[in-house]
């Protein structure tokens, strides 16, 4: 495995850091000014995970039920009707976690600490001088439970995917709803279930399955907890670009903007400032005065380094970040082959509908897994400019309300009985192309065997087993 050279991860950055930041002056008021005033625009897209769904499907902000543009042919035989559907979900829009509301209650508190006596401060500094106003309304008995448009979310997804897929949201046909342990995922599955309606065989909340071995497989990973959640060395890549040149940028400007020492900021905290724009607008619908100390050009390394974290905790920076995943990727093809078989016996299709509500770290490795948003080039500390037009980035993946649908087709008047079952995938409510065939439709037999070494060779309790030997470095993964 490729590891951190001392060159990216070492004193050599923060040396350099350290320069820029004693060379950094403070801009004129004037200018300053005109920054803030460009600040608040533009800033949505770069929220990584903590995006807003509409971000990738934004014909939803004028109507949360509309199925957006027509797509065009898909290539599916007319005469194909859906047997199953499988979805993983990500929750819906959630408030921060205790520990995020902690460090902006931390930077919130140093602002206030800030002398304002002089007139003179507030024209200098307004972005201070509106942040001080600002009320700190976060508690943390919130952490990370469902927002009231985390529930809208859901309800919306659940009558989108019912006007998308008809035949299978019919009455009387049985949806099984799982979900992870987590209280966000909980009331995420009952709001998905509330906005079916009655007609479903459901009953409320309680009957809500709880299976954290599939919603939260990594926790269950003893290689994955050991070598890469609790491994700081793992995350090398991340704290390399926290202390390189371009978050050393974002830091001074926003130190001078809030007219700090730059020294009493980090990465930490500037991230959480940013973050506190992203759930403003997730949560609340407005737009943050936290928003006006970045420009566009700030947001982009901000998401980079969100996009770092999850590529290296979550996607390919690691095999076992996506292996750790197949127990849930072997579950879903169990279940597909279940309806085949049934199918072909002429019985009834025990399980045609399958919710599971998990995590943004349930379905980014995954989709790793299954080899999407792969660049030629892994994410790096020293590569920000190179990966502009990465392929894995967080926030049009993962955003809130992610949605993964595997739906299985029966089909009559086929040429070959390899065509009678065909399957499509959705990310996000829009069609994906296949790795094997670059079409939106492949037969089933054809999707098994392209993924034939995961389904077969793939067992979750050798591939999470910690080695013999007590290893902590990098290149064991």
């Amino acid at each position: 495995r490729w590891l951190c050279p001392a060159s990216s991860c070492g004193s050599g950055a923060v040396a350099a850091m350290v320069s820029r930041r004693a060379a950094a002056a403070v801009s004129s008021s004037v200018a300053f000014l005109l920054l803030l005033g460009a600040a608040s625009a533009g800033l949505s897209g770069y929220f990584g995970t903590k995006s807003r769904y509409e971000e990738v499907n934004p014909h939803l902000m004028e109507d949360p039920l509309s199925l957006g543009p027509s797509v065009a042919s898909s290539r599916l035989p007319a005469a194909c009707a859906p047997l199953q559907l499988r979805a993983v979900v990500r929750h819906g829009t959630r408030y921060p976690t205790a520990g995020q509301i902690r460090r902006l209650g931390e930077l919130h508190a140093r602002l206030l600490r800030r002398p304002t006596a002089a007139p003179a401060t507030a024209a200098a500094c307004p972005a201070a001088a509106n942040l001080s106003a600002w009320q700190m309304w976060y508690e943390e008995s919130l952490d990370g439970r469902l927002a009231p448009q985390g529930q809208r979310d859901m309800e919306h997804l659940a009558r989108r995917l019912a006007a998308r897929f008809p035949a299978l949201f019919a009455a009387r046909r049985r949806l099984a709803l799982a979900s992870s342990s987590k209280h966000r995922c909980l009331q995420s599955a009952a709001a998905f279930r509330r906005g079916l309606g009655p007609s479903l065989s459901l009953g409320d909340e309680e009957e809500v399955e709880v299976n954290d071995s599939l919603m939260r497989f990594f926790d269950h990973c003893a290689k994955f907890v050991a070598l890469v959640e609790e491994n700081d060395a793992a995350m090398c890549q991340v704290n390399a670009f926290k202390e390189g040149p371009e978050m050393a940028k974002v830091l001074e400007k926003v130190a001078s903007a809030l007219c700090l020492p730059v020294e009493e900021l980090n990465a930490d905290l500037v991230q959480v400032a940013f973050l506190t724009c992203s759930y403003e607008l997730a949560v609340k619908n407005v737009t943050s005065p936290w928003c006006s100390l970045f420009t566009e050009e700030d947001a982009k390394v901000l998401e980079y380094l969100n996009d770092l974290k999850q590529y290296w905790k979550r996607g390919y920076g690691y095999d076992i970040n996506s292996r750790s995943s197949c127990i849930l990727f072997q579950d879903i093809f169990q279940h597909l082959n279940k309806a085949v078989e049934e199918s072909k016996s002429s019985k009834p299709i025990s399980s045609p509908l399958i919710v599971q509500v998990g995590h943004a770290e349930t379905l980014q490795p995954l989709l790793a897994l299954m080899g999407f948003f792969k660049d030629d080039e892994p994410l790096r500390a020293n590569n920000y400019v190179r990966q502009t037009d990465r392929k894995f980035r967080s926030g049009r993946i993962v955003p809130y309300a992610a949605n993964l649908v595997f739906v299985l087709y029966h089909c009559d008047q086929v040429k070959t009985s390899q065509e009678e079952y065909q399957v499509q995938m959705l990310l996000n409510e829009k069609l994906m192309s296949f790795h094997h065939l670059n079409e939106t439709i492949s037969t089933y037999a054809d999707l098994k065997d392209y993924y034939k070494d995961i389904l077969e060779n793939c067992h979750f309790k050798e591939e999470c087993e910690l080695p013999k030997i007590n290893i902590t470095a990098v290149d064991e993964l």
